[in-house]
């Protein structure tokens, strides 16, 4: 936490005698230490360019001078509402579970995890690396955390200052709840449909709701009569007094947040459409540094945004992006606020990134938490939206600064447990990348609730580091890609390229070499131009290779002395690509059907692009190689380039 003390004029003109007391603090201040506790001290002007300046522009009305408007929205804030009348006991229920009460029969149950659309491609699962493909969105692993909306909770500690309508959860039953095993897109789409089709008695749901003590079937059942009856629909639960839905639903908002669940949190942030305060801000802060930003997730529905928006629309677009998934519409703004935070305070992390695709994004650190977790991608998505809002941060930092990086599980008083990310520090760590680290040893006398089958043998340990080394390339290239991260100097290197050739295809689009006569090698709307091509491709590992290729294309034309002609010549860099795997497949002689189990992206096999870019068999020697075939360059009798490519 970062206490902000500021030191007017007026403190210290004190008839020209400031007070000893304060001069002897400020020169204390000026040590760098007071009381022990690390200070800095400085002027205004110098902490602005690292500050989030937040303006509460609600509290004053520019046309009032006498200042009566703030004192009476003051009040209102300050002014605790009278508790409402519990309808239900707020008693404990020791050893409530959950209730089979004409709930396992209908499609309410699972229903707010099947309204979810973060998407995670069968070979980003844990396990799905090229040298080991054994897992998919059914299968489950006796070795990773639970779920952490499937595991069991302790409340006898929370506070109980909330007004509620609902029974408070004592226990939750460890049996995962049912989820259909097709994709979530299909799932989101057809979600509404699904449910008002559903023949469900609402007089047994609501009075299901009432004797529920279960957080997560209360979640399931409110948000089903939401989405089917509407937030105005009056539930009837109290006697002579009016419930609808609505108010049901803000409760169990101010039940996740009293609680910690962040889950439950966002999900019902996002039904209640709530607005980040800095959303438009923060968008600002990141579009007047020219970086364009994509909202909603990928492919199908991703929606561009070049130009800064007040709040409500800005909002109005992430809804509508993100349709029925309201915990991504709420994560979207989240990861917003931490981006714009970043690019004030460390602009270097956004080297050579012209678009933010915060839906890629989302998608990529959900695959890093499957990957490292080694869980199915439906838990990994359950993992990375109950992350509090600083371990969001946290692990968005390390994603976009390359870090690595350790998850812990650390004990939590209400939740059980939790995870947590951490920098790498030790020699030790710094071999195990970016995985699961249960082995702290418990300083206090709180219990550490970690799986016995969490912990890791040495060989398991040597099997792991072996696994982590192969899939580090991949690895890489994905959140290359994802980020949308090019090399230094890559835009101006293919405006040469373009003036030297007719043109570039590049998965069917096509960058014409005219452009150079309508742009210089500099200017910002030539690199969105390649950019916008570039981001058709969905696959971010194969938009690497891509980048690759063309790469090769531009040390070619750069070192061939124009000996070259390609003034008549469309150059299509996908074929560059599949020529470069052809020949890796060939070299490494792999049979048939080991080529077959290892096809990712693109029908790229996912040993080329676990390669790294460099050395005799790194992919670029590959790419080069199927250049000289496809443009008929010169090559020596051991296919060795006679240029200096090679």
């Amino acid at each position: 936490p970062v206490v902000t003390l500021t030191i007017t004029h007026d403190l210290l003109d004190n008839y020209q005698h400031p007070p000893n007391a304060l001069l002897a603090t400020i020169k204390k201040l000026q040590s760098g230490y007071i009381s022990g506790t690390r200070v800095h001290l400085g002027k205004l002007s110098d902490f602005l360019h690292t500050s989030c300046i937040t303006k509460l522009s609600f509290l004053r009305d520019l046309d009032d001078q006498t200042g009566k408007h703030e004192k009476v929205v003051i009040d209102q804030l300050m002014t605790q509402p009278t508790a409402k009348q519990y309808l239900l006991s707020n008693g404990r229920i020791k050893g409530g579970k959950r209730s089979t009460f004409a709930f396992g029969n209908t499609g309410v149950q699972g229903i707010v995890r099947r309204s979810r659309s973060i998407q995670i491609e069968p070979d980003e699962i844990s396990g799905q690396s090229p040298y080991s493909r054994q897992n998919s969105y059914g299968t489950t692993r006796s070795n990773s955390p639970e779920s952490p909306i499937t595991n069991h909770f302790n409340y006898d500690h929370a506070v109980q200052h909330v007004a509620h309508h609902l029974k408070d959860e004592t226990s939750m039953s460890s049996t995962p709840m049912g989820s259909p095993r097709t994709s979530p897109k299909t799932a989101r789409k057809h979600l509404k449909s699904a449910t008002q089709n559903e023949d469900t008695d609402i007089t047994e749901l609501v009075e299901q709701l009432k004797q529920s003590t279960n957080l997560q079937e209360q979640a399931d059942i409110i948000h089903y009569l939401f989405v089917t009856k509407g937030g105005d629909w009056d539930t009837h639960m109290e006697e002579n007094l009016r419930v609808p839905v609505k108010d049901l639903l803000i409760e169990l908002y101010e039940k996740a947040g009293q609680w910690k669940q962040w889950w439950l949190v966002r999900h019902t942030a996002g039904m209640l459409r709530k607005r980040v305060e800095d959303l438009a801000l923060a968008a600002t802060d990141l579009l007047v540094r020219q970086k364009q930003l994509s909202v909603g997730l990928p492919p199908d529905n991703e929606t561009i945004i070049t130009s800064p928006l007040p709040p409500d629309e800005l909002a109005a677009i992430i809804y509508e992006a993100c349709g029925e998934d309201h915990s991504t519409a709420s994560l979207l703004q989240e990861l917003l606020v931490y981006l714009a935070m970043f690019i004030r305070t460390e602009p270097h992390l956004f080297d050579e990134m012209l678009r933010l695709r915060v839906g890629l994004i989302i998608q990529v650190m959900a695959s890093e938490l499957s990957r490292t977790l080694q869980c199915t991608g439906e838990e990994a998505s359950d993992h990375l939206l109950n992350l509090s809002p600083f371990e969001m941060k946290t692990l968005l930092h390390h994603i976009l600064s390359g870090k690595e990086f350790v998850i812990n599980s650390v004990p939590c008083e209400n939740a059980g447990s939790k995870l947590s990310v951490k920098s790498l520090h030790s020699k030790h760590e710094t071999t195990r990348f970016a995985r699961l680290s249960c082995r702290n040893k418990p300083t206090s006398e709180v219990p550490v609730l970690a799986s016995p089958s969490l912990v890791i043998s040495k060989e398991q340990q040597e099997e792991e580091e072996i696994a982590d080394r192969q899939g580090q390339w991949l690895r890489r290239r994905r959140l290359d890609g994802s980020l949308n991260r090019v090399p230094l100097g890559f835009y101006p290197q293919v405006w040469e390229l373009l003036r030297r050739c007719h043109g570039l295809t590049i998965k069917g689009n096509i960058l014409p070499g005219t452009l150079t006569r309508e742009m210089t090698k500099q200017e910002f709307k030539f690199a969105l131009q390649v950019e916008m091509v570039l981001n058709r491709i969905p696959q971010p590992e194969y938009r690497q290779l891509m980048v690759e290729a063309i790469m090769v294309l531009t040390m070619l034309v750069e070192n061939d002395g124009n000996s070259i002609n390609l003034s008549q010549t469309d150059i299509e860099v996908d074929k560059i690509v599949h020529e470069a795997h052809n020949l890796f497949i060939r070299d490494l002689k792999m049979p048939p059907d080991v080529v077959e189990q290892a096809v990712g992206a693109a029908n790229i096999c996912l040993y080329l692009y676990d390669s790294a870019p460099s050395g005799r068999f790194g992919s670029m020697a590959y790419m080069c190689r199927a250049l000289a075939h496809i443009l008929n360059l010169p090559v020596t009798s051991d296919h060795a380039l006679e240029c200096c490519v090679s």
